[in-house]
């Protein structure tokens, strides 16, 4: 085996560890936060972490702007500058400690922060921590801290006027809809969440607040700032740890301790600490380490390290939790990801924020996201470059469930300006966060922006700038383009770690260069924007593929929670309000009628969109995987900001649409899949597995109701590792004759020791061209009382096409949207949660498939 060096890529998770007295204490200024109009005479009650929006919601002076049209109202609430201000107690004894900060973790974004009406700190980027000396400001007794923030579009206006070009910029910014005088585009001029100013899947709601918490740090004589690890490997790992402390002590000496799941593994004696900061080094050595590994590739192993640092009655410990692995990016003229050596193909999502509200989202909520991925077989999610860089425990749940992370930065389909001050702040920005999360091994990918380079040199916007403005315009404008992303960005990564992957905009073939299907990764479009055939995912594969999808509607029960019956109906303004695509409904509409008859009832209408969208989404996860220069398959999107229709597969409510099941299906270790070339079907069984999978193929041709099999063909196969095989062809010809194909399906079926690995039904018409039959579909619903499920049994006397199951319940069935055959049987469970009413929850299961949108 080769000897590899890389840099340890370790988990942060910042820990009090009881050694005595304590040298640091941390306080989170959560309470006695009231708010206000700038200006204004009423002092309100604010909560810390939030923002202006659900403060004004919990006060009443604003309704839910999620409800209906609301967002419409709350337009005004961007342009007004907002106070907040809070009152917190020093005692004697905290004042006495030597040193204090304030720490500020998420200003949302112009704010001028007082202390003792002393202003301590002027912020501009809400994606960066501001850490302030509060020593010299602090009283015993009461303190107030005031923290005024402006009005982001009317700061925005004031840069967009001083400059003298235009930038260009997407349309996302909905400019318009905020009602900003003559259309003006700012949000590029802000170091703010972009689809805070709106999406072609979320609302324009631009906010103000304190997102993140505010604490006060204090702390004696030192104190352990960072740590910060390198490595090497081959049998073993050579560990070299390099401990930042502070100190305020002219002189003094103490002790170091790092352990390894409470072993001692370095102690150094006698440390002479000196006023200021000081880097001390540690090595020591892991044996046989165990590795961390994606999920499906083997176990994510983490290991706890201490530091211990002690001086006399104080202490200071800090705790992480490591991981160690490698993750290579391979982009010469391919695209590929290898861990620890082995190459893997990525099974990923786009993620974005999960609410425009960022404080409302919670640990169940990032929990209950991001173990939905590893559900559904995923082994990489992609933060995407509009939103905003996760809370700490978005990365640690990555960590410990094997997803690896793409972080983008965050820039997103615009064009930026090039300024001195702008450019330092985005340098700070990167190495704040940088800092932050380059501890997580989950971390596999850095990219500095989603789309800016095709925008520039594919939508147009390069030509129009020569065109409108000037050519030396243009050139300013990539200049600023080529300094941020080409340089800077970089510059902050490779200084700390020349190993780590950085790639300058997604897609990109390479460096500057636009998009290829030859080379780097691609977004692909052509289904839903160019309202290509969803067969086009069959040979439409690239090296990569980072983002594609299709949109559908949320199920009935979500629809009901933003909207009022009178608001049913695809063009109710209503729903036009809730679907920010340009073509939305319209696009939905033309594919269904591809394929559906599109139903006269509304419910069975939005049931269909997510039949429509599994169905076409699940095509184009097989043709990756299937196509083996193909290695990622990163579908668009995840989950949800607000209600309404779009790309992702859970809603804003938690409910998994169709898409997601579907997913889990096509996102399994092997998989059975199928394409129809020149009406000869191919058969394909693809592994990602690392050893030989050896099985069985059945291909049975059934009808959908009456005598259910017509012929059977079977095949025994072997797979090697993450291999693509065609194991099956039928030509034409050799289907029976004579077969009515509106009254018959095919049931591929992948089989291990006589269990169904993977299975899917394949049809020879549209479904609206197909003789489905009523199902009969019956139930048996029980109580696991042992595992707090709900248990239900479904059977069927005929065919049944994508059975969906709903309940009242706030948890997802294990299944759904499922097909059955003639005298099929499927159980499914649910948790019962806590706000479950048990015998409400049961009266409410119901059962749905394609048939009860037929009419009959």
């Amino acid at each position: 085996m080769q000897r590899r060096v890389a840099l340890l890529i370790f988990l942060l998770y910042l820990a009090n560890v009881s050694l005595g007295q304590h040298s640091v204490y941390k306080r989170q200024l959560t309470e006695n936060w009231r708010f206000q109009e700038k200006g204004g005479a009423d002092w309100l009650a604010a909560k810390v972490p939030g923002c202006v929006h659900t403060d004004l919601i919990e006060n009443d002076i604003i309704e839910d702007p999620f409800y209906r049209l609301n967002e419409s109202k709350v337009q005004w609430v961007d342009k007004k500058d907002w106070v907040y201000l809070n009152q917190f107690q020093i005692s004697k004894k905290e004042f006495e400690r030597t040193n204090h900060e304030l720490q500020f973790e998420g200003l949302d974004t112009y704010a001028k922060v007082y202390l003792n009406d002393s202003l301590i700190l002027h912020s501009n980027n809400m994606h960066r921590t501001y850490t302030v000396d509060v020593k010299k400001f602090l009283k015993k007794g009461t303190n107030y801290l005031k923290v005024v923030l402006e009005s982001p579009i009317k700061k925005g206006i004031e840069l967009y006027d001083a400059l003298d070009y235009k930038i260009p910029v997407s349309a996302n910014d909905q400019a318009e809809t905020g009602n900003v005088p003559e259309g003006k585009r700012v949000s590029v001029f802000t170091r703010k969440a972009g689809y805070h100013y709106g999406w072609d899947w979320g609302p324009r709601l631009v906010t103000s607040g304190i997102w993140r918490p505010v604490t006060l740090v204090s702390w004696n004589k030192f104190r352990i700032k960072d740590i910060d690890v390198n490595y090497s490997y081959t049998n073993s790992v050579h560990v070299r740890a390099n401990i930042t402390v502070e100190s305020s002590m002219k002189q003094s000496s103490g002790n170091l301790e790092l352990t390894i799941n409470d072993t001692t593994v370095a102690s150094i004696k006698k440390i002479k600490l000196k006023a200021g900061s000081q880097k001390i080094m540690a090595e020591f050595t892991i044996e046989k380490p165990k590795l961390w590994w994606p999920k499906g590739m083997g176990d994510q192993h983490l290991y706890v390290l201490k530091a211990k640092l002690k001086s006399d009655e104080l202490n200071d410990s800090v705790c992480y939790n490591l991981g160690i692995r490698s993750i290579e990016l391979i982009s010469d003229s391919n695209f590929y990801f290898k861990v620890n050596d082995r190459t893997v193909f990525i099974k990923g999502v786009n993620y974005i924020p999960q609410d425009v509200f960022l404080a409302r989202v919670d640990n169940n909520d990032y929990k209950r996201v991001l173990m939905a991925a590893a559900d559904a077989n995923m082994n990489m999610v992609r933060v995407w470059g509009g939103g905003v860089y996760e809370n700490n425990r978005f990365y640690e749940l990555c960590d410990s469930l094997g997803l690896m992370v793409w972080q983008d930065f965050m820039f997103a389909c615009a064009m930026y300006p090039g300024d001195d001050s702008f450019l330092e702040n985005v340098r700070l920005e990167a190495e704040n966060n940088y800092q932050r999360l380059k501890k997580h091994p989950s971390i596999a990918l850095w990219c500095g922006n989603n789309e800016n380079l095709s925008a520039w040199k594919r939508w147009g916007w390069e030509k129009t700038a020569i065109k409108e403005q000037s050519l030396e315009t243009a050139e300013r404008i990539w200049k600023s383009y080529d300094t941020l992303f080409h340089h800077i960005l970089p510059t902050v990564i490779h200084q700390h770690n020349p190993l780590e992957n950085y790639w300058s905009s997604s897609p990109s073939a390479s460096q500057g260069v636009p998009e290829s299907y030859d080379s780097g990764d691609t977004h692909y479009w052509g289904v839903w924007w160019g309202k290509e055939p969803f067969e086009n995912f069959n040979t439409k594969t690239s090296k990569f593929m980072s983002e594609y999808g299709f949109q559908s509607f949320p199920e009935y029960s979500s629809f009901k929670k933003f909207a009022e019956p009178k608001d049913e109906g695809v063009y109710s303004d209503v729903m036009k309000h809730h679907q920010r695509s340009s073509i939305g409904n319209a696009t939905i509409e033309e594919y269904m009628n591809r394929e559906f008859n599109i139903p006269e009832k509304f419910n069975s209408l939005l049931y269909v969109s997510q039949v429509l969208q599994a169905d076409g989404i699940r095509l184009g996860i097989e043709s990756h995987r299937r196509n083996k220069k193909c290695m990622g398959s990163i579908y668009w999107q995840l989950n949800d900001c607000w209600p309404g229709a779009s790309w992702s597969s859970i809603d804003y409510y938690g409910k998994w649409k169709a898409l997601h099941y579907s997913v889990k299906k096509a996102f399994k270790p092997v998989i059975i899949s199928h394409e129809f070339i020149d009406s000869n079907l191919r058969v394909t069984v693809v592994s990602d597995r690392k050893t030989v999978f050896v099985g069985e193929v059945e291909i049975v041709l059934s009808k959908f109701e009456g005598d259910s099999i017509i012929e059977k063909w079977t095949k025994k196969v072997e797979i090697n590792s993450n291999e693509s095989n065609l194991v099956l062809a039928l030509d034409k010809s050799q289907l029976p004759k004579g077969v009515d194909k509106k009254t018959c399906y095919l049931n591929l079926i992948l089989k291990e020791k006589n269990q169904t690995v993977s299975t899917k039904n394949v049809y020879f018409l549209p479904m609206k061209a197909l003789k489905i039959p009523c199902p009969k579909l019956t139930t048996q619903i029980t109580i696991d009382e042992k595992k707090n499920n709900i248990v239900v049994k479904i059977k069927s006397e005929n065919f049944a096409k994508s059975v969906h199951v709903v309940s009242s319940g706030s948890d997802n069935f294990s299944d759904n949207f499922f097909d059955l055959p003639i005298n099929g049987e499927k159980t499914i469970t649910m948790g019962i949660t806590k706000t479950d009413d048990v015998s409400t929850l049961i009266s409410s299961i119901k059962l749905f498939s394609l048939w009860n949108t037929l009419g009959k």
